[in-house]
């Protein structure tokens, strides 16, 4: 059974504390709107698989009670980074297993400062990321410096001593999704950038500085799910965007048998997850037009290039240096302005993704569409791990 996305929404991606409201009051914000541009009420909903990371259990429930009060069942989902994907995820096997119309929804209120990597405490042992921790401290040694951004920032030195990336190459990454963000009223920021301001902005961990970095950040993202029965009988041809293909991968064994930072940040896992959604879908990434990926730091946009078969191992520098992967390139990558620009909080960035290309594929997505935008892939990764590769086509 296909499904299909009928209805997207999300809020503005905002600082943390800066805005007078709650994760209820956000989630009521883009649900309503993924709800109102389906053109449905919430009593047509069937299940809602809700993501988040930083909230109490059955915050999922508070969050959709403000849209309704209907005993519908409510999965609370936590996948870290990769939250919202996975949301959209079940919301789709629910679908594809009988539902007509099931909710997908993501938020996250989050703190100031920077994203901390530990068990509670910060006791490391305890983490669930301790063994991809321990592969980063065997290797380079554990520094005073935020651990995700030591642990991506640990793989770019890798990847500039094996393939001869440079900080430039790195800086071209931020450079370009704050340019794109400068056209999307929802990103976080809206400002641009030259390489060489990227470049001299603070470092965080050698050789990323902070304008290359994806901020913390408050909001939420939502998408309606739908059967192929359910489209017809409410007339959403118009608007519905075919779910291709999806899949979710974890860890193997070559997470961490290379003992690199490269792979234990989830390179593997994108590349096994991209070959899944390809072979499903009959289509390869040449195929795809739009691409919304999760640029956490710069570094992994290079390496989710060469996952997702854009280009081969140790060319991902080069191609965004080319301008292969903004308007006028082969793709457009991360029209929205990415997790570095656009934002990142962790529940609804999946979700936002998912709403980012059905508006391309609609060619409703303004001052950023990309012309002629018929196929779009997304990418979503949380260490711990789970990777979720989505690829959408236009019905």
């Amino acid at each position: 059974m296909k499904a299909y996305l009928v209805g997207v929404g999300m809020t503005k991606f905002e600082k943390p504390e800066s805005r007078d409201w709650q994760y209820w009051d956000m989630a009521e914000e883009a649900g309503g709107k993924a709800l109102d541009d389906a053109g449905i009420a919430y009593d047509l909903v069937e299940q809602a698989a809700v993501g988040y990371c930083f909230q109490a259990s059955t915050a999922g429930q508070r969050a959709v009670y403000t849209l309704g009060l209907t005993g519908v069942p409510v999965y609370n989902v936590n996948n870290n980074c990769a939250t919202g994907s996975t949301a959209l995820m079940m919301a789709r096997q629910f679908v594809e297993g009988g539902n007509d119309c099931v909710l997908a929804l993501g938020f996250e209120e989050m703190a100031r400062g920077a994203l901390g990597g530990g068990g509670d405490g910060g006791d490391f042992k305890t983490s669930p990321v301790a063994r991809h921790y321990g592969i980063m401290a065997a290797g380079h040694g554990f520094e005073m410096t935020p651990p995700t951004a030591q642990i991506f920032g640990d793989a770019a030195r890798e990847h500039m001593e094996l393939y001869g990336t440079t900080p430039a190459q790195l800086a071209a990454v931020g450079a370009k999704n704050h340019r794109h963000s400068a056209g999307n009223p929802y990103a976080q920021f809206q400002d641009v950038y030259e390489v060489d301001e990227i470049l001299a902005a603070r470092t965080v961990h050698e050789p990323l500085t902070k304008l290359q970095c994806s901020p913390t950040s408050d909001g939420a993202a939502a998408a309606v799910v739908a059967s192929e029965r359910f489209v017809e009988r409410h007339g959403l041809g118009d608007r519905a965007i075919e779910i291709a293909a999806q899949a979710m991968t974890t860890d193997t064994e070559e997470s961490f048998a290379s003992g690199t930072c490269i792979d234990v940040v989830g390179k593997p896992m994108s590349r096994a997850a991209a070959r899944q959604v390809y072979e499903r879908a009959g289509l390869g990434i040449e195929d795809v037009d739009v691409v919304e990926l999760h640029d956490c730091f710069s570094i992994n946009e290079l390496l989710t290039y060469e996952a997702l078969g854009m280009c081969a191992d140790g060319e991902s520098g080069k191609l965004v240096e080319s301008g292969a992967t903004t308007y006028g390139g082969r793709w457009v990558v991360n029209p929205s302005g990415g997790l570095i620009s656009k934002g990142h909080p962790l529940g609804a960035t999946g979700l936002a993704q998912a709403a980012e290309l059905t508006w391309q594929l609609r060619g409703t997505a303004g001052p950023r569409q990309v012309t002629g935008a018929r196929t779009g892939l997304a990418h979503n990764i949380g260490l711990g791990g789970a990777a979720v590769v989505t690829l959408l086509r236009k019905a």
